[in-house]
């Protein structure tokens, strides 16, 4: 995160910058003249632009070409930048925030990606573990995806807990979307949401769910504190509401 204390509220854009063509990318974010390259038949604003006294979000930072790495640590550090094929400077104040899911640091080691860009990025670091290590956010997520287009069948559920998510956040928002579409507003199978079967996933995942008498356990040793109980169990408070849900159960009185 590059926090720019000058900026408050205003508009919040987003770029993807390994869903175009290294080529584009500039073009994309500084914007371009008529003719700049080929298929430029008018002169657009690039997302700085449009970003102006607001947040430009950069997801998969990690895909941006040297070239616009340059141009990029020149706009965090004077907020100028040129048009491609414009010689005209002009000036934003923009509040920055990066994603990415490469290991930064070591494309800088291998000079993929600049020293200085990367310091300059990084005033605030915020590191995101993957989804298959917050299985707690799993559920959650799904729901939000799914929007109430349809309803998690309990088989459902417990296919998504037991996933083991190569593909991260992305692919559980895939699998929800396709489940969506072809439930119809019914409930969502594990058919419908297209993840391969993993055999050795439940077995790994039980190892450590708790079992509904060891809740039942915790929540009267904790005399029906849930956070006293979650901590027992090595869970958070929302974790064991979850599970005391699933199994049907309240805090004794």
């Amino acid at each position: 995160v590059h926090a720019n204390s000058a900026v408050r509220g205003g508009p919040f854009v987003a770029v993807n910058c390994g869903a175009l063509p290294a080529e584009l990318i500039e073009a994309e974010l500084f914007g371009a003249e008529a003719g700049a390259y080929t298929g430029a038949n008018k002169a657009r604003e690039g997302r700085f632009e449009l970003a102006d006294g607001g947040t430009l979000f950069l997801d998969e930072i990690g895909n941006l070409p040297l070239s616009g790495q340059v141009k990029l640590l020149r706009v965090l550090e004077t907020g100028r930048f040129e048009r491609l094929g414009s010689g005209r400077t002009r000036q934003v104040k923009v509040r920055v925030l990066s994603a990415t899911n490469a290991d930064l640091k070591a494309m800088v080691r291998e000079g993929g990606f600049r020293e200085d860009l990367y310091y300059r990025l990084n005033v605030i670091e915020v590191n995101l573990p993957p989804l298959a290590e917050r299985a707690d956010d799993i559920l959650p997520l799904a729901e939000h995806f799914l929007a109430g287009r349809a309803r998690l069948g309990e088989p459902a559920r417990e296919m998504l807990l037991n996933h083991a998510w190569p593909g991260n956040v992305r692919e559980l928002k895939n699998a929800i979307e396709r489940a969506a579409l072809l439930a119809g507003g019914g409930v969502v199978t594990p058919e419908l949401l297209g993840l391969p079967v993993d055999a050795a996933a439940p077995a790994a995942r039980n190892l450590d769910e708790p079992s509904r008498e060891a809740v039942e356990t915790a929540l009267r040793k904790a005399d029906g504190v849930v956070s006293r109980a979650a901590q027992a169990l090595g869970l958070s408070r929302q974790a064991l509401y979850r599970r005391m849900e699933r199994y049907g159960l309240t805090p004794p009185a």
